[in-house]
């Protein structure tokens, strides 16, 4: 009947009998399904809802309703309910073109463009002809263009746009007619002409002016067509509908960049331009619209018309940033400055996400000179927010004055900012200051060439200073790339053209000083002290000690004292020669130079100068009162402690007290170096001194001899000197490592300290699969090719690391090459012994005992100064029966113990000990007593060897049943708990063990109740209940008032034993006193 109402056009009459079916039945599913399609089509979305979603239940599996369901659901603006619902038709039937791209239209509503993109591809692959899908994915691929053109992606973002561009223009063909795909097409193209790169091709580029100038013609070749298309495309729209006022904005904006790309464009003043025109074009339609006459402020080159236009835009819109923001900056241009940070602050205060207002402020208070940081960081949120040229080079040159020139936020903007102003030489000559700070030479240097060749093609227009400082920063970074005589051929062109000033004279004699040349390299330093007139002397101190080090250098010690003895005296006012004088000074060891020294120091001011003072006497104090090749790094220390009672928050005397406690190699200084740190959460990298704090919290973290594991688990503590900062070094190194990806230290370090965190953690698989990748990523890092002795030791190190993580992994094959590849490095042998001695435990886990004696014997032959490796190996020979013709390795650890001075008597009581453990593997107690005795005699304070020395004691004893080996075993377990920093477990039960042996039954209680507050609750073990049984047995025969207080009257003696046996099942005695309790 249905059928027939609605065949007949009597709409009215099928709703009202649907209406009737579905009151009467909630089952009438047919009913409510013609229902919501005609509430569908009549626009009644709501009601549709309500009745698409009762007729689901009957044909859950019926695509067009919930294609229509989703329809519903979008224009009631629930546009993750309409994604779903198109998703679940388009899986019942994959050809429902309108639902693809109905989805993809919401997915680029809420900005999801990637998302949008493929579900348009899916579309045009069921219907290549349909217009609604080449349009939509022509405006996903433009949507996402323009994210990655915000994150700086212009090649892949101008990638996109080709493609977009090719579909809109496709689309023309299938409905010409449509000025919305002609419009899509222009903003496609305008784009493309806004952010198509500039790219290098090689390095070329970087020495032929002809090639870069026809690189950037072709580069704006490109981009000026695509601004022409576009504007094409707009015309050709405005054609289509002349009375969308938004095409003459699009148009003027196209035909203004088209002006700027044309070289030979030249504005008059005098005569209305044509993006002026088309602006008034749009007005004339939409006189209101406040956006149009902030685009006609943006495109007009008259002033005037500017700030009308900008008020007028504000007068119709009170709260519109980007007006604020163009007003502010006209003001700056014309010098009010007041206005300008006003207008600034109104935008910033509207809409925080628009650039332009962080870029100006960041100008603003720069020129009110605020703390260095605070320009920077509003450049670089303006920059992180629109990656404009502009404001990519401003970060750069905010960037050198806040000390941030090697930041990656730096270096990525600027190699940005080339890419879109390859024509300014400005981007060419800060892209080299970003390289050479990150030392990478070679890269500044061809940046420096290519600023200079962007000059060129702009001759006339630049003067002669900006070249002058391009040519001095490439012969600059020539000489320090080690290419001496390509710098001294740019110091002669620059010569030759009277360029050449103070700092291209001090790199002229560096150079020819790389070259050999000492006697020419002498003579430009003379003349550059020359050309310092007597006025200028005090300004000009950095000649005075560039030529002093240079002489030092060439001529040595003896003349560059003769030379600072014969200057004036007033020059030694300055704070930088005073320095250079001092450092020549602790070379000297007659000390020629101390009046000149002592009186250039009454001139130091400055908390810098100080405190640098301070470290230079320190320094000198170590090279003057050592002997021989050896420094005192206790004169040292002790100075810098001194100092720093004067100056204690200097982190430079800090960092490099905490470098010499960690070089002198002492028991008890580790822990001390960490505590000096002072580490900055926010920037490792602005840590002052030879050595970050960082790094020197993590190698105090790697060289702690206890570990500190806050996990009880795996260790107790028994050392008072720990590195209690320890448990920092991982997360400060993984923010290092973080902020400077790039750096390999921090890299090596985060390695070693993962290493030793796994060590402590008996290396478990996650830790093991972390090091793995870390050392995968540092092992392929060509930085370690290098043969200077610090890289490789650095990769000796890794492959060392490498290997010990194989070997714990089970891959003995692996853990052999890696050592192998460590033990063919150029080192000395001290070091190469450990490549072996790993290359033993490996060929031990084999079962390789040939190899394993061949590698010993290596061993022996290097020999080593570090006291650990006589150590491991020592407990080598001792476990496999390792035998040699004499006894040389007894004979040189001896001899290494002599050499050994202030922590003698701790590794001679650390071999006493090794020795003790061999004799107890042996079965030999009574040597194995002898030793440990003889250890705890030379250090009087270490709990571990006291508590081994009490466990052998009871052991004789019980084997002897000897009450002299109680006394000595009571002696020592009784040193372990006054000597513990923390109650150390079983310490307390074998105490209790050996004063009841001897019939001392109150000490007997007192120590077992010690004993269980010394374990943590989780894991007390299952004996120590038991002992809670006996000691509850105990009480109640001689039970007293106190008694109910006590440990164990907690629970009855029956407890006890159940919790003994739930910890522990297997132990029979626990069940037979059990069944003795229940009987």
């Amino acid at each position: 009947m249905c059928d027939m109402l609605d065949e007949g056009g009597k709409e009215s009459l099928v709703v009202a009998v649907c209406r009737e079916a579905s009151d009467k039945s909630p089952r009438a599913f047919w009913a409510f399904r013609r229902l919501g399609y005609l509430q569908v089509r009549q626009n009644k979305w709501s009601e549709a809802v309500q009745s698409l979603q009762h007729a689901i239940r009957g044909y859950p599996n019926c695509a067009d309703l919930w294609e229509a369901l989703g329809l519903a659901y979008q224009r009631l603006g629930m546009f993750t309910a309409a994604i779903k619902s198109y998703g679940r038709a388009i899986e019942l039937e994959d050809s429902r073109v309108f639902a693809l791209v109905e989805s993809g239209n919401i997915l680029l509503m809420l900005g999801s463009f990637r998302k949008g993109v493929e579900q348009f591809r899916l579309a045009l692959d069921i219907s290549p002809q349909s217009v609604s899908a080449h349009y939509g994915l022509a405006s996903g691929l433009l949507g996402l263009s323009k994210e990655c053109i915000n994150l700086g992606a212009f090649r892949w973002g101008a990638s996109l746009l080709e493609e977009a561009s090719k579909l809109a223009k496709g689309s023309t063909c299938l409905a010409g007619n449509l000025s919305c795909i002609w419009k899509l097409h222009g903003d496609i193209q305008l784009t493309y002409a806004k952010c198509f790169p500039w790219m290098e091709e090689g390095q070329s580029l970087e020495i032929d002016e002809e090639a870069f100038k026809t690189s950037i013609l072709s580069w704006k070749r490109t981009c000026c067509l695509a601004a022409i298309s576009a504007s094409r495309s707009y015309q050709r729209a405005l054609h289509l509908a002349p009375c969308q006022a938004n095409i003459y904005t699009d148009i003027a904006i196209t035909s203004d960049l088209i002006c700027t790309l044309k070289e030979s464009y030249e504005r008059d003043l005098n005569a209305w331009q044509l993006p002026e025109k088309m602006s008034l074009g749009g007005l004339l339609l939409e006189g209101d619209n406040s956006e149009f006459w902030v685009a006609l402020g943006c495109l007009s080159g008259h002033n005037a018309l500017k700030q009308h236009a900008f008020i007028r835009g504000l007068q119709l819109d009170v709260s519109l940033a980007v007006a604020w923001a163009y007003l502010g900056k006209l003001y700056r241009k014309e010098g009010e400055k007041q206005l300008a940070r006003q207008a600034f602050d109104c935008s910033r205060s509207i809409d925080p996400s628009l650039a332009l207002p962080w870029a100006g402020m960041s100008a603003d208070t720069h020129a009110r000179e605020p703390t260095q940081d605070e320009p920077f960081e509003s450049c670089l949120r303006a920059v992180q927010i629109l990656p404009l040229a502009e404001f990519q080079i401003g970060l750069a040159k905010l960037s050198m004055l806040s000390g941030h020139l090697s930041s990656s936020q730096v270096f990525g903007a600027i190699q940005q900012a080339v890419q879109r102003a390859p024509y300014y030489p400005e981007s060419h000559n800060l892209n080299g200051l970003v390289c050479e700070a990150r030392f990478d030479y070679g890269s500044a240097a061809a940046a420096y060439r290519l600023a200079r060749c962007a000059i060129s093609t702009l001759a006339g227009t630049v003067p002669k200073s900006c070249f002058r400082d391009i040519s001095i920063n490439l012969a600059r970074s020539l000489s320090r790339a080690g290419n001496a005589l390509d710098a001294v051929q740019e110091c002669e062109d620059l010569e030759k053209e009277g360029l050449l000033d103070v700092e291209g004279l001090q790199i002229y004699a560096i150079s020819l000083w790389q070259l050999g040349k000492n006697k020419l390299a002498l003579s430009v330093a003379r003349n550059l002290v020359i050309a310092v007139s007597t006025e200028e002397r005090t300004s000009g101190a950095g000649a005075i000690t560039f030529f002093c080090r240079l002489l030092y250098y060439i001529s040595g010690q003896e003349s560059a004292i003769t030379n600072i003895l014969k200057m004036p005296k007033e020059l030694f006012q300055s704070s930088k020669v005073s320095f250079i004088v001092s450092a020549i000074h602790a070379l000297d060891r007659s000390d020629q130079l101390e009046s000149v020294v002592s009186s250039s120091r009454q001139f130091l001011a400055s908390y810098e100068d100080i405190t640098g003072m301070h470290l230079l006497i320190a320094l000198t104090k170590l090279i003057k009162h050592g002997s021989g090749q050896c420094l005192n790094f206790q004169s040292g220390v002790d100075h810098l402690r001194k100092a720093l009672h004067m100056y204690p928050n200097s982190n430079l005397l800090r960092n490099l007290l905490g470098y010499l406690l960690l070089s002198c190699k002492e028991w008890e200084d580790t822990h001390i170096a960490t505590r000096c740190c002072i580490i900055d959460p926010s920037d490792c990298s602005s840590e002052e001194g030879l050595k970050l704090s960082c790094e020197i919290l993590a190698a105090g973290a790697v060289a702690c001899y206890a570990t500190d594991n806050g996990n009880q688990k795996f260790s107790f503590p028994t050392c008072r000197d720990q590195c209690l900062n320890g448990p920092m070094a991982i997360p400060q190194l993984q923010k290092w490592l973080l902020r400077e990806p790039w750096n390999h230290n921090a890299r090596y370090l985060l390695i070693l300290n993962f290493l030793q965190k796994a060590r402590e953690e008996r290396f478990p698989r996650h830790l093991c699969i972390v090091l793995e990748r870390l050392l995968r990523v540092a092992l392929s890092n060509q930085f370690y090719s290098k043969k200077d002795m610090s890289y490789q030791y650095q990769k000796f190190q890794l492959l060392l690391c490498a290997s010990e993580i194989s070997l714990q992994s089970g891959d003995t094959i692996s853990s052999i090459n890696y050592a192998k590849d460590a033990s063919v490095l150029l080192l000395p042998n001290g070091y190469l012994f450990f490549a072996h001695l790993l290359l033993c435990r490996a060929y031990a886990v084999e079962h390789n005992f040939v190899n394993l004696q061949e590698e010993y014997l290596s061993c022996l032959e290097l020999k080593t100064d570090y006291h650990i490796g006589w150590i491991c190996l020592k407990l080598m020979e001792s476990q496999y029966k390792l035998e040699t013709e004499s006894n040389i390795l007894k004979l040189s650890s001896e001899e290494y113990l002599k050499e050994i001075r202030s922590s003698r008597n701790m590794w001679m009581a650390v071999f006493d000990l090794v020795q003790g453990l061999i004799s107890l593997w042996n079965r030999n107690f009574l040597h194995a007593e002898e030793s440990l005795a003889q250890a705890c005699s030379l250090v009087g304070a270490e709990s571990c060897l006291f508590l081994c020395h009490g466990a052998i004691c009871m052991e004789l004893a019980r084997q002897q049943c000897s009450s002299q080996f109680l006394s000595l075993a009571i002696k020592s377990l009784t040193k372990v708990q006054e000597t513990s920093l923390f109650p150390l477990p079983v310490v307390s039960a074998l105490l209790a063990q050996a004063e009841g042996s001897l019939g001392f039954k109150a000490k007997w209680e007192r120590n077992l109740r010690l004993e269980w507050f010394s374990w943590p609750p989780e894991m007390r073990p299952a004996e120590l209940f038991f002992q809670m049984h006996l000691l509850a047995r105990q009480s109640k025969v001689g039970s007293d008032s106190s008694s109910s207080s006590r440990v164990e009257s907690w629970q009855s003696r029956q407890r006890w034993v159940l919790r003994a046996i739930h910890l522990n099942p297997s132990c029979l005695r626990y069940w037979n006193v059990l069944q003795k309790l229940m009987d």
